[in-house]
């Protein structure tokens, strides 16, 4: 564990492994840790970098959602890497994290080799949508604030998006639920409310710009994701669809041996 020191905010860097490096972006109300089971295969061809993203895990809490704006998100990790030393990297993300490293292949495609993007998506492509998207997280939000992480959690815990999880065993959903209590309240109030999916520009228009080698997976059971991984792959040229039976949203959770294999199998077909 580093805490690295970006001026005006540290975040908290988990490394492992050796290899090529490959940069893990976990999912809102995660953490570094949200990639333990399959950090250790992963570990074995990877230099793997999983930072906690602002707001969550042991990075700072800044009390300005605006801080957590996905522009300074991006800038962030791509200071990350050059106190790192870092030229460049592979990236992968989950969800929230996924939406980051879509944006980040595309506002600096030059640092990053590859791109995995899990459960993920561009954003919402009409502005009614988005206004209903930030109401909602803005409520959300101050539910948090005003009951704890742990109503939260409970809440956030019984989402449709989230039912396949009920199969996963006790011991890593324990495990999961921990990650999600130890966040801190002010954390996840804010990253709501400067980086939720309504705020985000939308990027389904600059689809077509993605210039780095892509991969695009999402679980079978997961109807919703599945539609919008189809859709980029459509839009973004050369990039690879891989659909997971008998899966949901979190597939390094629900398979995490085929997520690892999916993973390694891209970039052995990239250094080939």
């Amino acid at each position: 564990m580093a805490l690295i020191d970006l001026g005006d905010v540290s975040y908290n860097v988990i490394t492992a492994g050796a290899g090529a490096p490959l940069m893990l972006l976990h999912g809102f109300t995660g953490c570094a840790d949200s990639w333990s089971g399959v950090q250790p295969a992963l570990a074995a061809r990877f230099e793997l970098i999983m930072p906690d993203l602002l707001g969550h895990g042991s990075s700072d809490a800044p009390p300005d959602p605006s801080r957590y704006r996905m522009e300074r998100c991006v800038s962030d990790l791509v200071s990350i890497m050059d106190v790192m030393g870092l030229e460049r990297c592979n990236l992968l993300g989950y969800s929230m994290g996924g939406r980051i490293a879509l944006a980040a292949a595309l506002r600096h495609p030059r640092r990053f080799a590859s791109l995995v993007l899990e459960s993920a998506s561009p954003g919402l492509a009409s502005e009614a949508e988005r206004r209903q998207r930030v109401a909602g997280d803005n409520e959300l939000a101050g539910l948090i604030e005003r009951e704890g992480v742990g109503n939260f959690v409970a809440r956030w815990e019984r989402l449709p998006l989230f039912s396949t999880q009920e199969r996963l065993p006790a011991a890593v959903r324990a495990r999961l639920r921990q990650q999600r209590m130890a966040n801190p309240p002010a954390g996840l109030a804010n990253s709501l409310r400067g980086l939720g999916t309504g705020v985000q520009d939308p990027l389904w228009e600059r689809l077509g710009a993605v210039r780095v080698p892509c991969m695009i997976m999402a679980g079978e059971l997961d109807l919703k994701f599945v539609a919008i991984a189809r859709r980029m792959a459509a839009a973004i040229a050369g990039s690879r669809l891989a659909l997971i039976a008998d899966c949901g949203h979190a597939v390094h959770l629900e398979a995490p041996a085929q997520f690892v294999r999916l993973v390694s199998d891209f970039a052995a077909a990239l250094s080939r």
